[in-house]
């Protein structure tokens, strides 16, 4: 029996930024992700077990797709984040109920370039 190919879970997200001592800090300090390392113009950080790296060799891509970060409990997520200084474009909310009753909420935020990233959360009423 041959072995079919399969794809993996997402190993890697890089996102251009225009200063990487400038985002490191914010994804670092303010959002509290794990810093694992940098080297010249790129910084990575540990998003639980996905990597992301930050990219300032070929400037910011206002275009590039919105970050999706879980958590497991929204509103103290949107608190401590509104804390360290996160303006979010609104409270969490729920974006979506499934027929079992599970909640999809969100809240959007801004990174540094002005690109949108999103705390998600599912919950079950």
């Amino acid at each position: 029996m041959t072995q079919q190919f399969q794809l993996g879970a997402i190993g890697q997200i890089a996102r251009s930024v225009r200063d990487v001592q400038e985002s490191s800090d914010w994804y670092g300090r303010v959002l509290g992700l794990p810093h694992l390392y940098t080297f010249g113009n790129l910084a990575f950080f540990d998003c639980g077990g996905t990597r992301l790296m930050l990219n300032a060799m070929h400037g910011v891509k206002a275009d590039e797709s919105i970050l999706y970060l879980r958590v497991p409990d929204i509103q103290l997520a949107y608190r401590e984040l509104a804390e360290r200084g996160v303006v979010f474009e609104a409270a969490p909310h729920r974006i979506h109920q499934h027929a079992d009753g599970t909640e999809e909420w969100m809240a959007f935020f801004k990174d540094p370039e002005g690109r949108l990233l999103a705390i998600m959360a599912q919950t079950r009423k």
